[in-house]
């Protein structure tokens, strides 16, 4: 079942390349963090760059969720001319 949100986002990929190219980077982000997370043992800079990763994958998604917000706001009214 396709949720507006779904609709939406899929709206983005297909027509916002900033948005398209936001979601890469956190697809990718998503990935290294998947691949560090199935260490048994990490040494201290790969901890650090764990939470850096985490860090930046969630202010990417932050910048999608404001573009999707952006998305979501209805069109100003326009007084009319009197």
């Amino acid at each position: 079942m396709t949720t507006e949100f779904d609709e939406m986002k899929k709206q983005l990929l297909d027509s916002n390349d900033e948005f398209r190219q936001l979601a890469s980077q956190h697809h990718d982000l998503d990935e290294q963090i998947h691949n560090l997370a199935t260490r048994q043992y990490l040494s201290e800079p790969e901890q650090l760059e764990e939470v850096t990763l985490k860090k930046r994958k969630l202010q990417l998604k932050d910048q999608m969720e404001s573009m999707l917000r952006h998305l979501r706001l209805p069109e100003p009214m326009h007084a009319s001319p009197r």
